[in-house]
């Protein structure tokens, strides 16, 4: 008997009572996530135990993971480096700096739009916007 992995439950799963925002910000993700920390208030860490490697072509490439949990709810906030030496973790969005994952409990529409506003105004930022997992060819990418 075989056992099969069924990727497909498994992110439908995993982006339950989420929410996905693409950012354009040609900046190094250190100086993104200081900035997202002074200006927004957040405290993003980087978190070596959920970086994602993927193997393309005989090479391995590592993607950054940096977490905030938000005290006193089961709110977390998970920022993605979206490409690392020329490949990308989401291909389909090659155009994408970062990824801003908010999982736990589904956020409002008007908080999302609160956060997008803050992000866009941070140096660097250039564009944001909320992806649907539709969307969304590689979502087993961003699964930790």
């Amino acid at each position: 008997m075989k056992l099969r992995i069924d990727n497909e439950t498994l992110a439908e799963e995993f982006f339950e009572d989420s929410r996905l925002l693409g950012i354009v910000a040609p900046v190094k993700d250190y100086a993104f996530i200081w900035h997202v920390n002074e200006s927004l208030g957040f405290k993003f860490r980087i978190n070596n135990s959920l970086e994602i490697q993927l193997k393309k072509k005989d090479r391995h490439y590592f993607f950054s993971i940096y977490e905030y949990l938000v005290p006193g709810c089961c709110m977390v906030h998970y920022l993605y480096s979206n490409q690392y030496d020329g490949e990308y973790l989401l291909p389909e969005f090659k155009h994408l700096d970062f990824l801003w994952l908010a999982k736990g409990e589904l956020m409002a529409n008007d908080e999302v739009q609160a956060l997008q506003s803050s992000v866009k105004l941070l140096p660097g930022v250039q564009l944001i916007t909320e992806m649907t997992n539709e969307k969304i060819k590689n979502k087993q990418h961003l699964i930790f």
